[in-house]
């Protein structure tokens, strides 16, 4: 059988395809030429490596050759990695939520050779079932539209274009009632008795945690914190997390933390390393540090290319069963640690005959009144007794916004924990970038087997700056702030929108498509709206630059417009008008004859803005020629001191 014109793509996602029946096209000029000139519509499908009803729909339609006969006939198909293309998948899923009233992957599109969509949808069975049309029922019914009541269908796409291209918020005040109004949101959704916010699915969007561990932090207020910690706790405890291997899955498919949708994603994993490094710092409690560092543990042990980058995820499924790879039944664990410690595992880790999950065991300490490292010793042999069970797909691809995520996340671990391999991983990977997806200024989305993909959007600028913000702040090196400055500058001229504030999710290098959208809602992954706030923020705390300045106040701007209707949506920018509001700890280093010590940025906590001068200034003079520290906090300065 000939393969379709996958073949020659890096993407794992459109590789996964490349051998169906159904003759899908990438996201190509040919596809929509040929579409125009053969008069039919096109049927649009993204999804991505590791989304497990993405697998569903693949092996019921994709995979059967009648559904893929009736697609080769009337459709031309294109198949779409939404994490190479962002743009696509943004525009599409706007659409598929206009339409639908709800998103999710696979996303479903069917429109014009123009690319204007008329009709939408997430994961169609193969035959009708659950209330659901069957995808080969459907695929017949638009087939029948397109040739008879065409100009119905092409209305409604332009109506569906119109409608989108509308869409525009005013620029809003920054103030503090943002914040408080955002706390209550998030006081109102939260789950007093498994942790959380809001009913099943949850998901662990772990810059909210950051935002009210912030907002604790400035406010004293004690329900922030005990959201934040009751969250945190019930999070590790559940299946969310992987006992045996570590790393947390994507979201809990219950209220309880229970039951995930065992994919795991870099960006989850850096984040969540981010929210506990920082519950670490703020309570001191030594359990949330020890999170952070099993969840990187995993990070460098299995997402990590020998040359230094961040793969994007891991699977759900094993042999086509969501969760087989993690669970489990006693009589294995009895087998391969005897009796006695395995009767003993198994009640620790509630592994159970009845099980729970599809009768099996989703190991987990919800029900352990005091969960230890009682059986930590015991956990690699389970591991790879579990590793030599079942295959479990890796997306190896190395995204730039992704990667820049955990940069920023091992080079906080470090500071928290001065254990310099974390250090090491995150200036690793840093390189690998620069090496790899950057040429000059110009970031690219995707590395893999020696070919890179785009060129970068947004989210690669806003996320890079923060890896490299980051950077700076672990190692208090000067030239990570030189090269954010620059990478800020292209992000200003490429994305930036002069006009009405805000950054557009494409620049002036990317491909022009129906739409230009303006993300800002801060979703599984912060926006790069948020993450740019926080950027230029951060670096006019740091540097003192007007020019950071005055971006950072139209931006800050923009972004009230955008969250005054839902500010609990917005978390990532509110942390960054938090910082802009109310000034956090302001550190002035003037460098001495002794110079800056090893470690130092592990003495200095997380959210402290910290300048380093490499002379001394009038205003910031030396105490007996040595390197001097002059420190800012609740609005007062402290006297200078040698010592930080």
């Amino acid at each position: 059988m000939l393969k379709n014109h996958l073949k020659e793509e890096t993407s794992p996602y459109l590789l996964q395809h490349a051998d169906n029946p159904v003759d899908w096209y990438p996201w190509c000029d040919e596809a929509f030429k040929l579409a125009r000139e053969k008069d039919l519509p096109v049927f649009l499908s993204i999804g991505y490596s590791t989304c497990h009803w993405c697998h569903v729909m693949a092996h019921e339609s994709f995979e059967d050759p009648q559904i893929a006969e009736i697609l080769n006939r009337n459709f031309i198909s294109i198949k779409v990695d939404k994490e190479e293309r962002p743009d696509i998948d943004s525009i599409y899923m706007t659409v598929c939520q206009a339409l639908t009233g709800s998103g999710g992957w696979p996303t479903s599109i069917f429109m014009t050779p123009e690319q204007k969509p008329f009709f939408a949808g997430t994961y169609f069975p193969k035959t009708a079932r659950y209330g659901t049309v069957g995808f080969g029922e459907l695929l017949r019914a638009i087939s029948e539209k397109w040739r008879t009541e065409r100009q119905a269908l092409l209305k409604s796409s332009e109506d569906i274009v119109s409608f989108l291209n509308r869409q525009a918020e005013e620029p809003g005040e920054s103030d503090k009632n943002l914040l408080d109004s955002a706390c209550e949101l998030y006081q109102n959704s939260f789950d007093e008795t498994y942790g959380g916010f809001g009913e099943a699915p949850k998901f662990p969007t772990p810059h909210n945690l950051l935002f009210l561990l912030t907002y604790y932090q400035k406010t004293g207020q004690a329900q922030a914190l005990h959201m934040v910690e009751a969250t945190l706790e019930q999070m590790h405890r559940g299946g969310l997390f992987d006992h045996i291997g570590y790393g947390f899955s994507r979201y809990s498919t219950d209220r309880y933390f229970l039951a995930p949708h065992f994919e795991k994603m870099l960006y989850d994993n850096g984040l969540l390393i981010m929210a506990y490094s920082k519950a670490y710092t703020v309570t001191q409690k030594e359990y949330y540090r020890d999170v952070a560092e099993k969840t990187a543990s995993y990070i460098l042990r299995e997402m990590t290319d020998p040359d230094g980058g961040f793969y994007s995820a891991q699977d759900a499924d094993s042999e086509g069963v969501e969760g087989k790879y993690y669970l489990f039944e006693p009589k294995e664990i009895i087998s391969l640690l005897g009796k006695e410690t395995g009767n003993a595992f198994c009640r620790f880790y509630d592994i159970t005959e009845k099980g729970n999950f599809e009768g099996k065991s989703i190991p987990n300490l919800l029900g352990n009144p005091h969960p230890s490292n009682r059986f930590e010793q015991h956990l690699p042999q389970v591991y790879e007794y579990r590793k030599k069970r079942y295959r479990l797909h890796l997306d190896d691809k190395i995204l730039t916004a992704w990667n820049g995520l955990m940069i920023a996340a091992l080079s906080q671990l470090y500071r928290v924990t001065a254990d310099a391999t974390y250090l090491e991983a995150a200036l690793n990977a840093q390189k690998f970038i620069e090496k790899n997806l950057c040429q000059g200024e110009t970031l690219y989305v995707s590395y893999r087997e020696g070919k890179t993909g785009q060129k970068g959007f947004l989210d690669d600028y806003a996320f890079y700056i923060f890896a490299l913000v980051a950077l700076y702040e672990a190692t208090l090196d000067q030239s990570f702030l030189r090269k954010a400055r620059r990478f800020c500058e292209k992000a200003e001229a490429d994305f930036f929108d002069q006009e009405q504030g805000g950054f557009w999710l494409t620049g002036r290098e990317n491909e022009r498509l129906i739409l230009r959208p303006k993300e800002t809602y801060d979703g599984a992954v912060p926006s790069g709206n948020s993450v740019m706030a926080y950027n230029l923020v951060r670096l006019h705390l740091v540097t003192a630059d007007r020019w950071f300045g005055d971006l950072a106040e139209r931006q800050l701007s923009f972004l009230s417009g955008s969250a005054r209707h839902y500010p609990a949506g917005y978390s990532m920018f509110l942390t960054a008008l938090s910082d802009a509001l109310d000034e956090p700890e302001k550190i002035v280093i003037a460098i001495g004859e002794n110079g800056i010590p090893d470690g130092l940025s592990c003495k200095i906590s997380l959210g402290a803005a910290v300048t380093v001068l490499d002379a001394p200034t009038e205003q910031y003079r030396l105490l007996d020629h040595q390197t001097t520290y002059y420190i800012c906090r609740n609005r007062a300065c402290l006297p200078p001191v040698n010592e930080i």
